[in-house]
């Protein structure tokens, strides 16, 4: 599946092709921490409580933000 994530293109493979291919399974995948990201899929942003439920299709365009911590106080 090609998606494009950050305005790059990037071949995704779903391990488990007899289960849709979710953002949850996505974020996964990507090795990313679910709690730090945010996600826009399409010019939309998706919440977190429906990622299990949001498919990824071919095609889709993605933006993935990763929130960092640090700085001082």
């Amino acid at each position: 599946m090609n998606l494009q994530i950050n305005g790059e293109m990037r071949a995704v493979s779903h391990p488990a092709s007899d289960v849709p291919f979710t953002l949850a399974a996505l974020i996964e995948s990507l090795g990313m921490k679910s709690d730090r990201v945010a996600v826009e899929l399409n010019r939309d942003i998706v919440p977190r409580d429906r990622w299990s439920d949001t498919r990824v299709k071919d095609g889709d365009r993605l933006e993935i933000v990763h929130f960092v911590g640090g700085g001082r106080l």
